[in-house]
């Protein structure tokens, strides 16, 4: 023990300590929190070997610093920032099921990021582990138990220990090479990297790619462009005759779903609709909704599904594109659009702060007009949970800005409070539900709140049709993305009456299926349950179409899911995809109608293949067309480009009340169409928090919710 404590005290031997309890918390790291898909002998040996070689040439930097006053600070420096990187990667692990790149960090630094309440639901007990050597270390050389060694090692000992380790990487990443053939040339999955090289070199790695990026676009130029067009002009569809128009000049109202899967439609739970108002949306005879529609969002979440509904453009594959490019890239996007072509005015309701997302920069460059975040309405006391303002209320209050506006309008509603960890006051609560019983309390009490959001919904729609808004508009409902993660699945597999242990990938894979509905009152009864594959990207093109707007001229992704020539191949942002008969998930494919993996014939096979040839060919070009800001060099006709200068979201409504005023007896707002009368009395809410007083002193912090599931 003497002679441990006396290695301990020279510089080598706490250099040695610090490599090694490290490597400890990475490996506990790897088989606790992580799931690496490690497989065989050969694999497990790397898994534990490359945390060493980084850790290790990371830390051999501090053999630099001569002094002994320098050298220890710097070494607990790097050892503290190191168990940070790691342990931030765990609890975003747990939501995303994925690892922190470059571009997430700066991306939520922009948008004030840290950790949120949906971040402190995700720890866990053991997470201690993470942060319990460095205490004990510290309080060990406050008390002196740990000597500071004077001697400094000679700048040739100091290379050789850095040697050592580099060659030790060089090891590591031929053993990788040998079971991952071409593992940094032609990496697709995270994962891989992580569990062949570890995380401090997937990060290295990532920030050289982001690095080659921003060089990218920096050279880009308009020659890049045509490959881009000439595949979104092939891959058109052209629209439905009975479907194009059947909503021209009517008001734009689309209402996103935070969190919201299909599976709730239509679900019982202890003999209780989920959903009774959506369900009844989603039956009526002047709805035309979409039952395999899936969500395509990568690490974006939220924004990515708000920039495919906006561009038909993907979302990045690492990080979010609004919060790392929106703010100077080039969008043509359907605030624009709508705007330029139909005269639309364009506005977005969120209770949420503005900067999250980089929203404010972003809705700027979109084309959208006016923006009512947080600062806009009461948010004080219980009128708010920590992700915004409660969707009751969200709705409610916003009447007051959505009568001014003149009409058609495009707007779009950001719901909050079906949001993770699904957390809603008692008082929120319909007496009269009874959730699961699952043993999990997210998945539990995500159907207490989707109950919520339902009701939020119904009193919105009262309020359309008490004003007759609701025959001069469109509205399109729409889910945004997963709300039970594939970590939680497994909890909630009772519901549809399985086993956890007969939970599979297919079944996760079929469970990203969203919501989405147009509703049209007046339309012709035509309405139904529309069954063709398609994903998030497709939007834009099928709502243009359905105002009578071609979507020919601009540059989109996606496809008229009315269309007889629409693609039911919905890409995925990790690549893999599904069609009406097959999904492939992870390289595996599956039968969609058994559930279990294909026994495909040759034919199958070569159609598979141009199917996957598809998916990776439209996600390279959108994201050239995004990481280059290639846009900047495309002017369809009659497009101008947007001027994000034009707009100031801190004035309100007074440009829109000025137009009203000049415009007189020509306003076409809902107020002046009302013989200059609100409309906000006719709004009915049972929301027990409009008669609350409140305070500054109760006010209630909106957080930024979005880092582990939006």
């Amino acid at each position: 023990m003497k002679k441990l404590s006396k290695f301990v005290n020279t510089r080598i031997g706490f250099y040695v300590l610090l490599v090694v309890l490290f490597w400890f918390k990475t490996l506990f790291a790897y088989f606790t929190d992580f799931k690496l898909g490690a497989e065989g002998i050969f694999q497990y040996l790397i898994l534990l070997i490359n945390p060493l070689p980084i850790t290790a040439l990371i830390y051999s930097f501090a053999f630099y610093f001569k002094r002994s006053r320098f050298f220890y600070p710097v070494l607990m420096g790097l050892d503290i920032a190191n168990s940070l990187l790691l342990y931030l990667n765990v609890i975003y692990y747990r939501e995303f099921t994925d690892f922190m790149t470059i571009a997430t960090m700066t991306g939520y630094s922009k948008v004030n990021q840290g950790l949120s309440g949906s971040s402190l639901a995700l720890t866990n007990l053991h997470d201690a582990f993470y942060w319990l050597d460095i205490v004990i270390i510290l309080v060990l050389m406050l008390t002196r138990q740990i000597k500071f060694d004077p001697r400094a090692l000679s700048s040739r000992l100091s290379f050789a220990f850095t040697s050592i380790a580099i060659t030790m990487f060089g090891v590591n990443l031929s053993l990788a090479e040998m079971s991952r053939p071409q593992l940094l040339g032609r990496t697709f999955d995270r994962t891989y990297i992580v569990k062949y090289l570890g995380i401090d070199a997937f990060t290295g790695y990532d920030l050289a790619k982001s690095q080659h990026i921003n060089n990218m676009r920096q050279s880009a130029t308009k020659s890049e462009l045509l490959k881009v067009k000439k595949f979104t002009d092939k891959h058109y569809a052209s629209p439905n005759p009975q479907m194009y128009g059947i909503a021209k000049g009517r008001n734009v109202i689309v209402i996103h779903l935070e969190s919201f899967q299909q599976f709730l439609i239509d679900r019982k739970v202890n003999g209780q609709e989920v959903t009774p108002f959506l369900n009844s949306l989603y039956h009526g005879k002047d709805t035309y909704a979409f039952d395999n529609f899936f969500h395509q969002v990568g690490q974006g979440k939220t924004s990515d599904a708000e920039n495919m509904l906006e561009t038909s453009t993907f979302g990045l594959p690492q990080g979010s594109l609004f919060a790392t490019l929106g703010s100077d890239n080039t969008f043509q996007g359907a605030p624009a659009i709508l705007n330029q072509r139909a005269g639309y005015t364009s506005a977005v309701f969120h209770g949420n702060v503005a900067s999250f997302w980089n929203r404010n920069n972003v809705y700027k460059n979109l084309g959208y007009q006016y923006f009512f975040d947080a600062s806009y309405y009461d948010t004080s006391g219980d009128k708010a949970t920590g992700y915004g303002l409660k969707d009751k209320l969200l709705f409610k209050d916003s009447v007051n800005y959505l009568q001014n506006l003149q009409q058609p309008f495009y707007t779009k509603f950001i719901t909050v409070t079906n949001h993770f960890p699904y957390d809603l006051d008692d008082e929120d609560k319909d007496p009269n539900f009874t959730t699961t019983n699952t043993g999990d309390t997210t998945v539990d009490n995500y159907f207490v709140t989707a109950h919520y959001l339902d009701q939020s919904l119904q009193e919105f729609f009262n309020y359309l049709q008490k004003t007759g808004l609701d025959k001069h508009s469109v509205i399109m409902i729409y889910g945004d993305h997963y709300g039970i993660s594939n970590s939680e699945n497994t909890s909630l597999a009772s519901v549809f009456g399985k086993s956890a242990d007969d939970w599979t990938d297919f079944d996760n894979a079929s469970l990203q299926r969203v919501p989405l509905m147009f509703v049209i009152p007046g339309s012709g009864g035509h309405g139904g349950i529309y069954h063709q594959y398609g994903g998030e990207v497709d939007v834009l093109p099928t709502l243009l179409h359905l105002l009578g707007i071609s979507s020919k001229r601009y540059i989109q992704f996606g496809t008229d899911l009315f269309s007889k020539e629409h693609s039911q191949v919905v890409a995925f942002r990790n690549r893999d995809f599904v069609t009406p008969h097959y999904s492939s998930v992870n390289g595996v494919i599956y039968d969609n109608h058994t559930g279990k993996v294909a026994k495909l014939t040759k034919k199958q096979k070569k159609q598979l293949k141009r199917n996957q040839k598809l998916v990776n060919t439209e996600l390279t070009l959108s994201d050239s067309l995004n990481e280059k800001n290639l846009l900047r060099f495309y002017h369809p006709k009659g497009f101008k480009p947007v001027k994000a200068a034009d707009y100031n979201y801190s004035n309100g409504l007074k440009h829109e009340k000025r137009i009203e005023k000049e415009l007189g007896l020509k306003s076409t707002s809902i107020f002046s169409k009302n013989n200059n009368r609100s409309t906000v009395d006719d709004y009915s809410t049972d929301a027990p928090e409009q008669n609350h007083s409140s305070t500054d002193s109760n006010r209630i912090k909106i957080t930024n919710p979005d880092a582990n599931n939006k």
